[in-house]
């Protein structure tokens, strides 16, 4: 019982420290709207962060340590959890009871495959631009522009569909953090679930904001 409680806590604790990951992300993706200067010069600033004091993009490199060990925390705890769920209940009903609960809660595992390829994917195509269509010699807001062009449609509907994803996972994701950490009371839940979908919509709102921009020549 402590065990599963611990594990809780984890999911809650490294699952709100990606969502901080997730919107500082975004804030960073939205400095395309103020032109590819602005943009690449943001993109490079983040490689010198704490210079002198560690060397060139040993920052980063950290934070990249962080965010893979909050993932695989994150994954590990989520599953022993649900082989822990399966095994409490070893008998499978003749007519399985109507589940209640959102789309999101019930999407949260084929949700998070989606997120964990997108992830993949998205290191490949914009970070070391191995997957992408101008290359990895090329400047940030270069590669992020030749990704959503008219004819790249295929990788704009993938991103638009794992950002999704990320949003309802993001939704029930907050909510039972949320409730983990402590909020029990009936207005705490409804003020919880208010706040896990505005942030999610936000989330959703802005990380899209940036392909729809491309497609439309806003951002060229």
């Amino acid at each position: 019982m402590r065990s599963s409680i611990a594990l809780k806590i984890l999911m809650a604790v490294t699952g709100l420290l990606l969502v901080g990951f997730l919107y500082a992300h975004m804030i960073g993706n939205l400095k395309i709207f103020f032109g590819a200067d602005a943009f690449d010069h943001y993109a490079h600033w983040l490689r010198t962060i704490a210079e002198p004091l560690l060397p060139h993009a040993w920052f980063l490199w950290i934070m990249r340590f962080g965010l893979v060990v909050a993932v695989v925390g994150h994954i590990v705890a989520a599953t022993i959890l649900t082989r822990r769920a399966r095994k409490a209940r070893p008998v499978k009903y003749a007519h399985r009871p109507k589940v209640q609960g959102s789309y999101a809660a019930r999407t949260m595992r084929w949700g998070g495959v989606i997120i964990v390829l997108f992830v993949i994917y998205h290191i490949l195509d914009l970070t070391t631009g191995t997957l992408n269509p101008a290359g990895g010699d090329t400047e940030p807001s270069t590669r992020v522009i030749a990704d959503f062009k008219a004819e790249q449609w295929y990788v704009t509907l993938f991103y638009v569909l794992s950002i999704v994803a990320v949003g309802f996972h993001l939704r029930h994701g907050l909510w039972s953090a949320f409730r983990t950490l402590g909020q029990q009371r009936p207005r705490g839940e409804h003020i919880a679930r208010a706040v896990a979908l505005v942030l999610s919509v936000v989330l959703v709102a802005g990380y899209l904001s940036v392909p729809f921009a491309v497609l439309t020549g806003l951002v060229d």
